[in-house]
């Protein structure tokens, strides 16, 4: 045999042998999730976990042939256990461009937006555009709006869950004209609204409204518009490690499958009474 060409079919049945070697079947995908932000996630009065993610994950699982185990973990900790190998997906994590560098991410699973929590008779006075939409990449109609937020903010204290894209947006604002206060939970950052220790909170549309419904959350309501766009991570997707495309194709395939099936809107529309349902144009 030619010596050239044995040496051709050698280097090729190492390169298969190491392809194989590093491929990955997932058939058993372990799947990130807080269990601390309803609606989207929680522990539910029998110690379960329950939420629109969850019940969303075992259909996507369901139409991505894996078998899916979903492991609690704080919010700040999701991504670097993801990067540790401690999970494959992380769930329940908004699209923006900081994260890109770290993660990758599957198309969107729902669409969002983000509010201003406030006391109904508290120390902010009423925002403007309270429940309307407002898009912070309309620069001529969302600045002079976001303007007169912050001067009713200016020195007063406002709550948000570390680590989280209503943060970045609150210190990009108003970070130097308000005392930004960071939480674990969202539920956490409530009891310091209620109790008056904090001015306002600034978080998830779909949680806020979801917890303004339960006991306990008379006092509070929202203010000003339901805001997306900027550096707000409002289209919310399944997070991968960098470079695992089979895995973020299987995920994609099974959320557009789910969204036409129209899966998302009714569980959307049951755990928050929204409809969440992404659209995939530019995808």
């Amino acid at each position: 045999m030619n010596k050239k060409l044995l040496l051709a079919i050698v280097a090729a049945a190492l390169s298969f042998t190491g392809t194989a070697a590093n491929a990955k079947d997932w058939t058993h995908v372990k799947v990130g999730i807080e269990g601390a932000f309803p609606p989207w996630n929680m522990i539910d009065s029998g110690g379960k976990l329950s939420g629109f993610d969850v019940d969303l994950i075992q259909d996507l699982c369901t139409r991505a042939k894996v078998e899916c185990e979903l492991i609690t973990g704080e919010w700040t900790s999701l991504i670097p256990s993801l990067n540790a190998g401690k999970f494959d997906l992380v769930m329940t994590l908004g699209i923006n461009e900081k994260r890109k560098q770290v993660v990758d991410f599957t198309v969107p699973y729902a669409s969002g937006v983000a509010s201003f929590l406030t006391l109904k008779d508290g120390t902010v006075t009423a925002f403007p555009m309270t429940g309307e939409r407002l898009n912070l990449n309309d620069h001529a109609k969302a600045d002079s709006v976001m303007a007169e937020i912050g001067k009713e903010l200016k020195g007063k204290s406002v709550g948000v869950v570390g680590s989280t894209s209503q943060e970045q947006l609150i210190q990009s604002y108003f970070g130097n004209t308000v005392t930004v206060r960071t939480y674990k939970s969202s539920p956490e950052r409530d009891l310091d609204l209620k109790a008056g220790r904090i001015d306002a909170g600034f978080d998830s549309g779909v949680y806020a409204t979801s917890m303004l419904t339960k006991p306990g959350n008379e006092d509070l309501q929202m203010s000003g518009p339901l805001v997306k766009g900027a550096m707000l991570a409002t289209e919310v997707a399944l997070g991968t490690r960098k470079g695992e495309a089979d895995l973020r194709e299987k995920f994609d395939a099974a959320i557009k499958s789910a969204a036409e099936a129209g899966v998302i809107k009714t569980l959307s529309e049951k755990w928050s009474k929204l409809d969440l349902t992404p659209t995939f144009s530019g995808n």
